[in-house]
Formats: C-alpha cells, structure tokens, sequence
C-alpha cells in the first residue's frame, strides 16, 4: 500500500492546493494532507479551522484524509506510515526551495521519497500569502479559493480590518 502525505500551512488553501491534492490522490492509495500546526509564517486561520476549510473542500476524494501535525515532516510521515512526500512546484523559485527541502528530508529519510507534481497553469501565481494579500486589498478571489473557503476568508478579512482601524 503506497502512503503519501503533502505537507503544507494552508492558509487558506487554494484552488491549487486542491488541483495537487486530486491528481496525487489518483498515484497513491492513501494521500494525508498534513496540516503544519506551527509555521514560521503568520496565519490567518487557526489549525482547527484550517483543517476543517480543507477537509470540506476536499470531501470528494474518496482517499484523503486531512490532519495536523508538528515538527519534521518527515517525522508525520513516518508516523502515518507514509513512503512519499507530495509537493507542488509553481514558478521557478519553487523548484529551487521544494529541491533544498527534498534533500534535507533525503538526508533524514532516505526511504521517503519526495515527488513534486506542476501546478496547473491557471495555478502558477497561486499562493495563499498572495490570495490573503489581494483580498485584503478588495480583489475578488473568489475564483481562487474553493467555495467553502471564500465566506470566511471574507469574513476575516474585513473582520482584520476592524480591529486595526480600532
């Protein structure tokens, strides 16, 4: 049985991060998005919020589960009995942080191995920094994010917004 995880903030998740999570979960028999309970990056969301936002939007594949976790992803993944590590490359300067990153999980777990799939193209800008970015400039993201995550990530947002005018 092959096991994956794909690691990630997800803060919110995108519409890319849904396009990864669909087209690993069709190469391995179990994909488990692992959601970073602690990042060096500000989120938005809480872990339990961005666990649920994602687990809903991905309700329609059948073979992925969606939990937390801390530390050394390749410690989750050793946790969950998974011999694959998914990621997303977009834009060229993904390639050479996902290619640092796979050979420091490498020199940890020689027997997990690192797969980076393309993003769609329509996907190639996306990031969630990006998403949060725009929207909080009026942008309509909509389109962006799946449907169960714009709501309240608009909420937030204008919610973010009153309290710094505060």
């Amino acid at each position: 049985m092959s096991i994956a995880i794909y690691p990630g903030t997800f803060d919110p998740v995108t519409n890319g991060h849904i396009d990864i999570v669909e087209r690993a979960s069709k190469t391995v028999d179990h994909l488990t998005v692992g959601v970073v309970e602690i990042s060096s990056k500000r989120t938005m969301f809480t872990i339990d919020e961005r666990i649920s936002l994602f687990a809903e939007a991905i309700i329609h594949v059948p073979n992925v589960s969606v939990q937390s976790y801390s530390g050394l992803t390749v410690n989750a993944a050793r946790e969950i009995g998974a011999d694959v590590i998914v990621r997303g490359l977009r834009i060229t300067s993904d390639f050479e942080y996902e290619s640092e990153m796979a050979l420091m999980n490498r020199r940890m777990a020689e027997d997990i191995e690192t797969i980076c799939l393309f993003s769609a193209l329509e996907y190639q800008i996306l990031s969630s920094s990006r998403v949060k970015e725009v929207a909080a400039l009026g942008a309509d993201v909509s389109g962006l994010v799946p449907q169960n995550v714009w709501e309240p990530l608009s909420e937030r947002i204008a919610q973010t917004k009153q309290d710094n005018a505060s």
